[in-house]
């Protein structure tokens, strides 16, 4: 599949296979020419890939990078522009189905992708992954509702990856093809991504059914980094609010002809700018590879240690002091390790096998205080319900492990260019729940204070396999027009089982299987124009979390309690999308999307009769409609980048839910949701500019400012009370860097510029410290909006040096 002495130029499924070939004699050649790696199992193969990752390229909102893309393509290669016989058009690979393969090209992709490379996140020295997500690429925003910025929720196109468990998970990560949704509750732990170690990160929209389960609003793909095209190392320190203070590590290089690794490692120590959100995080990663002219193979491990304390959300009447915590503690530790064996084999010019297994050890221990909702209130037995609070220390173990395999073939149909894709994938995954509480009592500091031991309230444990086969077959009908169909069938076994003796309604298995079709027609009239449209479904089986609690008999007081195991039905999910994307001459990029997504049978937590308790139900539908604009452009020395989202997301069936702390809702507590309603927490209007100056060769300058509009809270469903509405607001961050050697950078970076009081979630609760100074008094609550506070002004100074 590496044909010797093909041109990468064309836009044909064998093109696209003989560019890849290609492109690696002429490294194995020793030229530097920008070149589509294969890292492992990865799915994002892009070429025209900056060889040097200290070279810091100006980033976008929206990051895909070709010809017609809304993105400018890297710095042309020196050694190609001293040699005109080897300068080529940079042409984009995108990884559409779980392992690589051979990919698209970009103009055959009917989807408003968007790509993100290393040097893009080296030039704004971001602390978090999910910060630059929110300042940058179009549709994403992000919620604080844990209070600590290793632990938000990323929100796309109206669609959640979370850490929080019971929270509707509609987006699959994958990182070097391993999906790293947590097979408990599907969450995604994003402190567990190691930012050091990413090249690419490719953002796929809607239900494209071959990257599988949860990929009802998208897939985001990371692929990690290799020594063959990041050679030689670095080193960095950064300090400053808060007491930050991290360092990284990395190092890459070539062993003989034929082995490459790489290896980083990174360590961060925050105070956090509130009183109790703290975080200590540990992270490495490092990957052995092999290559010679037909074979790659890639072995990767990482493991992670971090404490992440969050301030919860606080009630509006404490925003006096936005650095106060309600209750406390609220603490999560997270501990993995993983190892991944990927690899490819070119049978010859046509045939691509590629395969990955992989294994991932994942505990979290999280221990948090809560209210004690039924304080004063008389019991069966006639006493009074005393305790204020309740300590929970909660502890999930998860084991799991898989393979995959996917066959690629290139060929002619009806005398038309073809190819055709084939997978099968096996995950399988058990996992050990466990939660014990204890009473406590809060300090005049709102701390709770344990009273006796802990009672154990849950021991459970469940089992996930999945199963799953996909084909895709993009068949290029002319030289303008591309057709691409595709599939998955999915078969997905959950098992839950009491292990305490003490809850049998918990035992219970459940089997989902759906056949997920796609299809997508691409119009590429000139190298400056690309349109599209696609028809997509996807599939979200219930968590373990919604199935403990969906039985209308046994209602749960909390949404993550276990109690009973009835069904479910799956979460189906039906994109439309178009769009176009293309260039002006040679420095300005635009592209522009409509989408629709329906869910079918989507699951809400609903009120039980005349009780504040409530279960897990298929509600009906819910949609996610929408535009996204991009574009960019660079005036000499000045690179503008600038996106606009919208996003209707409501409710198409009614129901009613239980929200006691709604205003509008009725003597049992309960509110109606009708059709039309807008859903919480999504922003309708996001706005993003990102300017980069290059003030001399040395020095750089760049700024990002952020609109996001307001939301609903949650708890106001029906949109009817007037106190559960999180306004809007505006950020800028400014960061900068002089390159004082070749060798030697020193950076600096500020965010939230104008110190702007802002909340990125919201919920209606009931606040129960109304006393002097905000100490307890359980008996009178007051319904109140609780929000997530961001954070104030904060500036880092960082150094950087670099190796051969």
């Amino acid at each position: 599949m590496r044909a010797r002495g093909s041109s990468v130029r064309g836009s044909s499924a064998t093109a696209s296979l003989h560019r890849g070939r290609a492109l690696n004699r002429r490294k194995r050649a020793g030229g530097r020419l920008a070149t589509a790696a294969l890292l492992g199992l990865a799915l994002t193969y892009t070429a025209a890939k900056a060889q040097t990752p200290s070279v810091i390229e100006p980033t976008s909102p929206a990051a895909p990078n070709s010809s017609n893309s809304p993105n400018a393509p890297n710095a042309p290669n020196a050694n190609a522009a001293a040699n005109p016989s080897v300068t080529l058009a940079p042409i984009v690979v995108v990884g559409t189905t779980p392992l690589l393969g051979v990919g698209l090209p970009l103009s055959q992709v009917a989807a408003n992708v968007q790509i993100v490379r290393a040097a893009q996140l080296d030039a704004q020295h971001r602390t978090t992954l999910t910060d630059f997500f929110e300042k940058n690429l179009p549709s994403v925003s992000i919620n604080e509702a844990q209070g600590n910025p290793y632990q938000v929720n990323v929100n796309y196109r109206g669609f959640i990856a979370s850490a929080l468990l019971g929270a509707p998970q509609g987006l699959s990560v994958f990182l070097d093809g391993v999906r790293i949704n947590e097979p408990f509750g599907d969450v995604v732990n994003w402190d567990l991504i190691p930012q050091a170690a990413i090249d690419t990160i490719e953002l796929m929209p809607g239900s494209n059914p071959t990257f599988g389960l949860n990929t009802l609003g998208g897939a985001l793909a990371i692929t990690t980094k290799n020594g063959r095209d990041y050679p030689g190392g670095e080193a960095q320190i950064t300090g400053g609010s808060w007491g930050r203070k991290t360092a990284e590590v990395q190092q890459g290089g070539k062993l003989g002809d034929h082995l490459d690794y790489f290896v980083t490692g990174n360590a961060a120590n925050d105070n956090g700018w509130a009183q109790k959100n703290a975080s200590r995080v540990r992270q490495a990663f490092g990957k052995l590879r092999y290559t010679d002219a037909d074979t790659t193979l890639a072995l990767s491990a990482g493991g992670i240690d971090n404490n992440l304390l969050g301030m919860q959300t606080i009630p509006r009447s404490f925003l006096g002091d936005p650095r106060q915590p309600y209750t406390f503690p609220d603490q999560n530790l997270n501990h993995a390790g993983y190892v991944t064996l990927s690899g490819e084999h070119d049978f010859n010019d046509a045939v691509r096998l590629s395969g990955t297994a992989y294994y991932r050890r994942f505990v979290n221990r999280n221990i948090s205080s809560n209210n004690n909702a039924n304080f004063g209130e008389t019991l069966p037995d006639g006493s009074i319900n005393t305790p204020q609070a309740t300590n929970v220390d909660s502890t999930v173990a998860t084991d799991s492990y898989g393979a995959s395999l996917q066959l690629t073939l290139l060929g002619k149909l009806g005398g038309m260019d073809n190819q055709l894709v084939a997978g099968i994938a096996a995950d399988f995954a058990n996992s050990h729940y466990t939660s014990a509480s204890q009473d406590a009592v809060f300090t005049a500091t709102r701390a709770a204070i344990g009273i006796g031991g802990f009672t154990q309230r849950v021991n459970a444990k469940t089992r996930d396999a999945n199963l799953a086969s996909y084909l895709q077959d993009t068949l290029s009908l002319t030289k303008q027009w591309a057709l691409t169909l595709s599939g998955r069938y999915d078969w997905a076994k959950k098992t839950i089982g009491d292990e305490s003796g003490k809850q049998p309604l918990l035992d219970g298995s459940h089997v989902f299987s759906r056949l997920n079709p796609a299809i997508g027609v691409t119009w590429h009239p000139a190298r400056s124009f690309t349109a599209y449209a696609t028809y997509n479904e996807g599939m979200r089986t219930p968590t373990a979390i919604e199935l403990a609690c969906a039985d209308p008999n046994a209602p749960c007081s909390l949404p993550n309690a276990f109690i009973a195991d009835p069904a479910l039905a799956a979460v189906v999910s039906k994109t439309y999308e178009a769009g176009a994307r293309g260039k002006i001459g040679a420095a300005t990029s635009w592209s522009a999307a409509l989408y629709r997504t329906t869910l079918v049978d989507d699951i809400q937590f609903i009120s039980a009769p005349a009780t504040a308790q409530g279960y897990f139900q298929n509600v009906g539908k819910t949609r996610r409609q929408g535009i996204e604009l991009s574009g960019r452009s660079r005036f000499g020395p000045l690179g503008v980048a600038a996106s606009y989202s919208y996003i209707d997301a409501t409710y198409r069936s009614s129901w009613v839910e239980s929200s006691p702390s709604n205003s509008t809702a009725d003597g049992n507590g309960n509110i109606v949701v009708h059709s039309g309603d807008k859903i919480p927490g999504i922003p309708e209007h996001t706005v993003k500019l990102r300017l980069d100056y290059a003030a001399t060769p040395k020095w750089t300058i760049g700024a990002n400012a952020t609109y996001r509009g307001g939301v609903y809270a949650q708890g106001n469903e029906n949109n009817a009370d007037p106190n559960g509405k999180i306004g809007g607001y505006v950020l800028i961050d400014v960061d900068t860097a002089y390159r004082i050697t070749k060798r030697l950078q020193v950076f600096a970076t500020v965010s939230n510029v104008l110190n702007k009081r802002y909340a990125s979630f919201g919920a209606l609760g009931q606040n129960f410290f109304n006393g002097p100074n905000h100490t307890f008094d359980g008996s009178a609550p007051v319904n109140e909006a609780f929000v997530g506070p961001g954070a104030p002004r904060g500036a880092w100074l960082g150094v950087r040096y670099a190796w051969d």
